[in-house]
Formats: structure tokens, sequence, C-alpha cells
């Protein structure tokens, strides 16, 4: 049993190591704008022209402005550990090879699993979306005709087959498969007319804008005032705070960029400058557009699922709504692109390694891109897209790309702290005693080199990070109201897990860091990836019961497919299996 329990562990501590120097079989052809394009394009979808009227209007008002701020803060910590394995691991498979590297073939297995989910599901809320807005402009015929000749009556179901949808995402994945720059030039175009009709929208708007409307209030009962009491902050702090964790689902899509480790120019560059620079150029949109709406109109007076046209309606210039409809539909066809182009990208990664079946990462000789994986990944998005409704398919995305987040930035501080080149020619002689173990939490053994040791101690540190932010995330999701009113049981134990928290990421900053070198590496580790990993498991707490269920049993689906495939074919196994042949062969013929 003991020996079962070792074998298995062997298996699921499988490090991969990655050979920078190894010829990539995809082609090397996106440029740093592209990548910038990309991320833009990725991220900056029909939220822009839905999410920041309907944010002020029901839950933080014109102080929706500092959501977005405090979202974009919390994006750009997740961004940078993005940017920083970007530069430390320049191959396709984003989060998945980065987990892989540090945490072992276990972890990366349920990463690379979670990522598909996120972009499937991710490209079928945006090809969904589409739909719905594309049938909107023309009185919902499409819908009606399909419910009349094919209603489906299923209560988790779409109420009819989009075929529509399906043929979008199939013909986007066909434009996929025919190459990288190919597609990112198609990107490269819906992004820049998503940005120009932003602009407008912020350029037009702000002529008609009054800053008084910040101050403006609501009519309301002295029983009833679900508008909030008006002012710039109508709904409070809690309706800031909020109001954050619903705009930062607006900044979801970046990620795609560490995707293209394999066929950027110059990946140790490119990757971390179009993460920041493309998250910035977001959260300025955002910004602006949500100045715009508030200081024109009212917070109240805002519709919540067309803010733009219903503002340009009110002040009399109805033709400026059919500029909105271009960028609208533009920035859904670029996001499409985003979500869709890593898909293929991750099932290459993993099927290279043997994870998952080995036919599904075959790259075209013509076109040098995982067509395969490419088409295989489009069909069955197109097929969910086809008979699911947007709701659950959105909230599905948000928990595995906080679940990916946190995985990310957990790797980025244990890679930081991993052990020195200069000390493992050495080895590590450090005792293990529990005196030794104690004084090198406060650095009193002042270790000039990061060593086993100390490698060991910050994995056990992260880990027990990881525990305490789900407490604290699990306390502030279900006592919030308990805690503002000032109880004090749960105001004592919220004390008690933030002074642990922040003790654990000072005890982890004591601790001597790796002497590699690198391109690109986060600023103020440990704290900044620490802050990133609370923000992420928090917002992963407030999700529904049912979003739960559903990735549980996505999950458990995953995991047959590694004990009964993946575990037994994986590359790393074959490869020590074959190295021990060879040195039983050689042994025989010396003997």
């Amino acid at each position: 049993m003991k020996w079962k329990l070792r074998s298995l562990y062997k298996a699921f501590s499988r490090k991969k190591v990655v050979d920078t120097t190894e010829k990539s079989t995809l082609a090397r052809v996106l440029s740093t704008i592209d990548l910038t394009a990309l991320g833009i394009g990725s991220t900056l979808g029909v939220g822009v022209y839905v999410l920041a009227g309907s944010v002020a209007k029901t839950i933080a008002g014109p102080a929706v402005i500092i959501s977005f701020a405090i979202a974009a803060i919390a994006s750009m910590f997740a961004g940078l550990c993005y940017a920083e394995f970007g530069a430390r691991v320049p191959r396709a498979g984003s989060g998945y090879i980065y987990s892989y590297v540090t945490m072992g073939e276990f972890v990366a297995f349920l990463m690379g699993w979670t990522l598909i989910l996120e972009y499937v599901i991710g490209s079928a809320s945006v090809v969904r979306g589409l739909s719905k807005y594309v049938d909107t402009l023309f009185d919902d015929s499409m819908k009606k005709f399909f419910e009349s000749a094919m209603p489906i009556n299923v209560d988790t179901l779409s109420s009819y087959p989009d075929f529509f949808s399906l043929a979008v995402t199939l013909l986007f994945s066909a434009a996929l498969a025919f190459g990288a720059k190919e597609s990112s030039m198609v990107n490269n175009i819906f992004t820049l007319v998503n940005l120009c009709v932003v602009l407008f929208v912020i350029i037009a708007g702000s002529l008609k804008a009054d800053i008084n409307n910040w101050n403006t209030k609501p009519n309301c009962t002295e029983t009833d005032c679900k508008l909030g009491e008006g002012g710039f902050m109508p709904f409070g702090i809690s309706g800031i705070i909020k109001g954050a964790a619903t705009c930062f689902y607006g900044f979801i899509g970046f990620d795609c960029v560490a995707t293209t480790g394999e066929e950027a120019k110059n990946p140790q560059r490119s990757i971390p400058v179009a993460i920041v620079v493309s998250l910035t150029i977001v959260f300025f949109a955002y910004l602006g557009v949500s100045v715009v709406l508030t200081t024109v109109l009212p917070y109240y007076e805002q519709n919540v699922d067309a803010p733009f046209p219903h503002m340009f309606n009110v002040i009399g210039w109805e033709w400026a709504r059919w500029f909105v409809t271009v960028g609208a539909i533009s920035g859904l066809c670029a996001s499409l692109l985003g979500s869709m182009f890593p898909l293929p990208r991750i099932i290459y990664a993993m099927a290279s390694d043997g994870l998952v079946f080995k036919w599904m990462g075959n790259i075209s000789s013509r076109f040098q891109t995982p067509i395969m994986g490419t088409l295989c990944a489009g069909l069955l998005t197109g097929i969910l897209a086809t008979i699911f409704e947007l709701t659950p398919l959105i909230n599905m995305m948000s928990i595995c790309t906080l679940l990916t987040y946190t995985i990310v930035a957990s790797c980025v501080l244990i890679l930081r702290y991993e052990e020195s080149e200069a000390y493992e020619k050495k080895g590590d002689h450090n005792p293990r005693t529990f005196i030794f173990i104690a004084k090198q939490l406060v650095k009193a053994n002042k270790l000039n080199h990061s060593t086993k040791l100390t490698a060991q101690i910050v994995t056990a540190l992260v880990c027990c990070y990881v525990i305490l932010c789900i407490c604290t995330a699990v306390l502030l999701s279900m006592y919030i109201t308990e805690i503002v009113a000032g109880k004090v049981t749960f105001v004592v134990l919220l004390v008690i897990l933030i002074v642990a928290l922040v003790s654990t990421l000072f005890f982890i900053y004591f601790q001597p860091v790796s002497d590699k070198k690198l391109t690109f590496s986060v600023p103020l580790v440990p704290f900044l990836p620490g802050v990133s990993i609370l923000i992420d498991i928090y917002l992963m707490m407030t999700l529904d019961q049912d979003t739960w269920i559903r990735f549980a049993v996505w999950m458990v689906i995953g995991l047959g497919v590694y004990f009964f495939y993946g575990m037994w074919h994986s590359h790393i196994r074959q490869k020590k299996s074959t190295g021990n042949k060879e040195k039983d062969v050689v042994f025989s013929r010396t003997t």
C-alpha cells in the first residue's frame, strides 16, 4: 500500500523541464502589436457596451469609476504573474505549462483541463451573445422561427437550437486553422474598429457631459430606495466593492496572450509588454465610457441592457446608435477570435505531453497550426453555443478563469524562491531540525542562497497561505453583514485571519530568492501575487452553488481521462521507462 502511494505521488509530481532552445513546430509570426491587439480584442468585448451602465445603475452609481479602477488593479496583478511566466516559459499552453514546470503533472493536467473548459465556455458565451445581438437588430426573427420550427423544452437548455452560433463558430474555427498570422490580421481589424467606436462614444458623449449629474438624487420613498441615495456613492463603500467584483469579469481574456509563446517572434519581450499594454488600454476604455455615461445622464436613468443607444436617444443623436452597433459587433467578433485562439494551443500542448489523445495535437504542415485541435475545439464550442443559454455559460467561465489566476500566482511565488543554481552544485546540507526551520522563517540563519530546504519552506508556506485565503474568503462571503455591523466574534476572527495572512507573506519574504535571471519579473514579490490570490479566491467564493456543481462534474470527467489515459501515456513517464530499459541493457552487456 505504501509503495503504491509513493508511486502515485511520483506520478503526480513529475515536472516538465522546458528546453527554451528547442525549435517549435508552430510558426513564429506574431509581433508585439499582434499580441497586444489579441489581448485587447479578447478582453474589450461587448462588456464595454453594457457593463458600465448596468453596474452604475444597480450597484455602484457614478463610483463605478472606482470599481473599475479596483478591478483593473486586481487584473493587473494577475496579468503581471502571467507576464513573468510568459517570459520564463515561452511555450504554448499558458498556465498549463507554468504549473507543469512548478507544481507537477497532476496539477498541470487539472490546470489544462480547467483552461479547456474556460476557453470553450468563453467562446460559446461570446458567440451566443453575438447571435442575440444580431437577432435583436432584426426583431428576434431568428429566435421566433426556430422556436416555432424546432423548440427545445428542457429547463437547463436553450429554447431553440441556435444554428447561427454554430455556423459562426465553425467559420471562425476554419479561419483560425488557416494560420496564426492571417487570423491575427482579422483580429487586428476588428479590434481597431472596436477601439475607434469606443473613442467616438467618449468624445461625442463628453460634448454633452455635465459633472452635476454626479450629485443628483433619485425619487424614492422612506421605505423603498432601490436606486440608492444619490450622489457619487449612492450605494456606499459596499456598492463600490460589489461593483469591483462585477467589473473584474470585464477584464477577463488577457491570458490568451500567454498561450502564444511558440508563435510570438520574441516571446520573452512581447508577452509581458502585450499583457501590460492591453490591460492598460482596456482600463482607460472602461474609465472613459463610465465617466461619459454617468455625466451625460444620472446613474439611475441608465439603460442596463443598451446604455449607449439609450444615451444617444436621450440627447437626440439617434444616428449615433449605428456606430455603437458596428462597434459592438466588431468587439464581439474580436472577443470570439481571442477566446477561440488559445484553446487549440492548450490541446496541442497537452497532446504533445501525452496527457490527452495524441492525434489532437497534430500540426498542419501547410498552415503550421494545430488543425485537428482547432476544428475539434470549434465543433465542441459550436455545440454548446447551439443548445445552452448565455447566463450559465458566463458563470462557468468565471470560476475557471479565477482558478487559473490563483494557480499561476501561486506558481510565481514557488518559482521565485526555487533552489539556486549556485547552491544546487554544492548540495543541500541544511539540517531539518525544528529550531533551524523556525530560525529560517525569520531569516536568522543568514543564508545567502536559496536552498532545497528554503524552497520546501516556501512551498509549504504558499499552501498555508492559500488555505488561509480560502478561510478568509468564506468568512467574508458568508458573514459580511455581521462584520460590517461590528459583531465582535466575526470581527476578531477576521483580524486573526488577516494577521496570519500578512505573517505568512512576511515569512515568505524573509526567504532567499533564486538567482535565476529573468527578462521580466513581477515586482513586490510575495505581496503582489499574494494579494492577487486572495482577490481571486474571494471572487470564486461569491459564485453560486450550481456553478460549483457543474465545475465539479467537469473535473470528475477530467480525473477519469487522466487516470485511465494521461497518467500512463505521459511523455515524461515514457522517457523514464525508456531510460531505465537502456540502463538495464547496458548493465546486462557489462555483466
